[in-house]
């Protein structure tokens, strides 16, 4: 026997229209498959990638499969998750057709909302539980770094290796350079070096002088000859230098770029995952609507589906 559809009374119009606990039975889906799906994307993309050269496939191959896999999760997932919603949700009767479409979409949309929110604070956990760690790593790291460089930081000091040491080598620097050992005229060289290269890149007629004169008595080098050793290595390392601020520069520039391109293509997955739950959630609402409740199951093995068009 088919009971009819009753016509809602005044409580139950008064009713609020959303279903919450199919909403969070449809979420709990999305986010389930939603991990399934990411952590098999990870590890086809490990098993895919070789840190070796000429090896595996290439960054651009890479950032494409994982854009693609991105929008298949996000399609599959939040589909699930809307279809549940819909299917689960309570049966609205004596309502419009456009009320009942809307509903079901805004319980698809719910849905993804929460299993988007819910992906979305298990991330940013896991991501804080390593930054914690990392940040108590290197917090004993740098304990066991002051621990054991403590005087060597005052003899760094007394030696002229401290942030001034360039001023300090200037104000002992003597005339006769042959009088400071190796490796005080490496530390001085080496600074008057940085000095240069920090500045405008320019170096002082004193500076390029004193080196000459290091160069000439370490390596029988004339005068002239030592000023023009002294002007090739330089231009080689300030050359080195630039190189390595246009290296910098560009690696900025694709760190950007790739960033951003992520943030755009992650937005397009996340639309692509609400238009997709909504759907699933309007698909589901329907045949939700086409079930028929039975006073008594059918007696028997032979058993007539009934829906209700």
């Amino acid at each position: 026997m088919i009971t009819p559809v009753q016509s809602l009374g005044p409580d139950r119009a008064n009713q609020s229209g959303v279903s919450w606990a199919a909403i969070f039975a449809g979420a709990a889906g999305a986010a389930a498959l939603s991990m399934i799906l990411l952590l098999l994307g990870t590890g086809l993309g490990f098993a895919a990638s070789s840190p070796w050269p000429d090896q595996g496939a290439s960054a651009k191959t890479l950032a494409i499969s994982t854009i693609v896999w991105l929008l298949v999760t996000q399609i599959l997932a939040s589909g699930l998750g809307g279809y549940l919603a819909g299917r689960l949700r309570v049966k609205w009767a004596s309502l419009h057709a456009d009320e009942v479409y809307f509903r079901d979409t805004s319980h698809g949309f719910l849905a993804w909302a929460v299993a988007t929110l819910v992906t979305a604070a298990l991330i940013a956990s896991s991501v804080g539980g390593a930054a914690s760690s990392v940040a108590q790593a290197g917090g004993q790291a740098a304990g066991a770094a002051v621990a054991a460089g403590g005087a060597s930081v005052a003899g760094a000091a007394t030696s002229g290796q401290g942030e001034n040491g360039y001023f300090v080598d200037k104000l002992l620097r003597s005339a006769d350079p042959a009088q400071a050992n190796q490796t005080d005229a490496q530390g001085a060289t080496s600074r008057i070096l940085n000095k240069a290269l920090a500045g405008d890149g320019q170096m002082n007629a004193d500076d390029r002088a004193y080196l000459a004169q290091f160069v000439a008595q370490r390596t029988s080098l004339s005068q002239q000859e030592a000023e023009q050793k002294v002007d090739q290595v330089y231009a080689e390392a300030r050359k080195a230098a630039e190189d390595a601020k246009v290296a910098a520069q560009q690696a900025a520039d694709k760190a950007a770029k790739v960033a951003a391109y992520t943030a755009l293509w992650t937005f397009v997955a996340l639309l692509c995952g609400a238009f997709f739950a909504s759907l699933a959630a309007l698909f589901g609402g329907r045949q939700r609507d086409r079930a028929v409740w039975l006073d008594e199951p059918y007696a028997g093995t032979d058993r007539e589906a009934v829906s209700v068009r």
